[in-house]
């Protein structure tokens, strides 16, 4: 079998591998006790994942992709006017402790830049847009999230982000796998043993995606512990955000007069959550554990279910519609 036909095979089967590893990582969890073990290995996955993701993307037009002004302003009001916008509207109906409310904000008010690439990807959105994107998100959401969490909260509040995560993140999770993944595409550009290591990493997006499933699923779910209550009443909460804010992307981006690529880009991105970066800073939070991590994890795993559908829902969006020329794209029939 050709490795075409086998990257078509696991593409094709996609969602049963990673519902597959759900299930595993479930019961993987209950099988190793505590978290440390699966904690270590967070990490090194996600960054293994979007190496490869990165492998994908033509990374010599990322420099085109960062003049995509327009986008860029798309996604910021998308994703720090729109987003904290409904944030603001599903609050109330979550309980009325602060520190489940400073969990959800904490969550919900953090853009991805990480994982976001990779289903994007898997989408049919322009990746190479987001991955582009990603220094000012990470710069951007620095900043406004100890104001967010100020206007919500009140005073005090904002001290207990700091900037160490989102930073220690953006070097292993993207700078890293970023610049092998420019090595190895250099490579093969200049090289058949270079090309035929691009081919064989090509196969990998889908089964590595599904090894990070397992692996955070098995990490996080002991973090829920005994707060099976608050579970409950956060998770319809996260569920509405996840219905609502690829429409909001979306939307956005057909005002702006995106191309259906980067529409896409924009519903992936308002609705894909930083969860993994934030749940240090909760953890760091005194007083804060078990509490304010389950409330973290349990976005992760809501958003985990909804991405499964976002890959399959999103590349319908704009499926049959002419999009806009102008700075997000040529006039295209998707």
């Amino acid at each position: 079998m050709s490795p075409a036909s086998v990257r078509d095979l696991l593409e094709r089967r996609q969602i049963a591998l990673y519902f597959l590893a759900v299930l595993l990582g479930g019961a993987a969890s209950a099988l190793v006790t505590g978290t440390a073990f699966w904690d270590v290995l967070i990490n090194p996955a996600l960054g293994l994942m979007l190496f490869v993701t990165f492998l994908q993307i033509p990374l010599a037009e990322l420099g085109q992709a960062v003049r995509k002004v327009r986008f860029l302003a798309s996604l910021l009001v998308t994703n720090f006017v729109a987003v904290p916008v409904l944030v603001a509207l599903l609050l109330p109906c979550a309980p009325s402790d602060e520190m489940i409310r400073l969990g959800i904000l904490m969550v919900l008010l953090c853009p991805c830049i990480d994982w976001v690439v990779t289903f994007a990807q898997m989408g049919r959105a322009d990746a190479a847009l987001l991955l582009a994107s990603t220094p000012v998100l990470l710069a951007v959401q620095m900043v406004m999230l100890p104001l967010w969490l100020h206007l919500f909260l009140g005073e005090g509040v904002s001290r207990l982000v700091q900037a160490a995560p989102f930073l220690h993140a953006f070097l292993w999770l993207i700078v890293i796998p970023l610049c092998l993944a420019w090595l190895v595409q250099f490579a093969a550009q200049r090289s058949p043993a270079g090309a035929q290591v691009a081919s064989a990493l090509g196969l990998l997006p889908v089964p590595v995606t599904a090894v990070v499933l397992f692996v955070v699923i098995a990490a996080m779910l002991p973090h829920l512990g005994h707060e099976t209550a608050v579970v409950l009443h956060v998770v319809p909460v996260y569920a509405a955000f996840a219905l609502l804010a690829p429409w909001l992307g979306w939307g956005i981006s057909r005002l702006s007069g995106l191309d259906v690529p980067a529409g896409r880009a924009l519903a992936f991105s308002g609705a894909t959550r930083n969860s993994l970066v934030v749940l240090p800073l909760a953890l760091a939070v005194p007083g804060g554990a078990p509490l304010l991590p389950a409330v973290i994890v349990t976005q992760t795993l809501v958003e985990l279910a909804a991405e499964l559908l976002f890959i399959r829902a999103i590349p319908w969006f704009g499926r049959f519609a002419v999009s806009p020329a102008g700075d997000g794209g040529e006039t295209q029939r998707d």
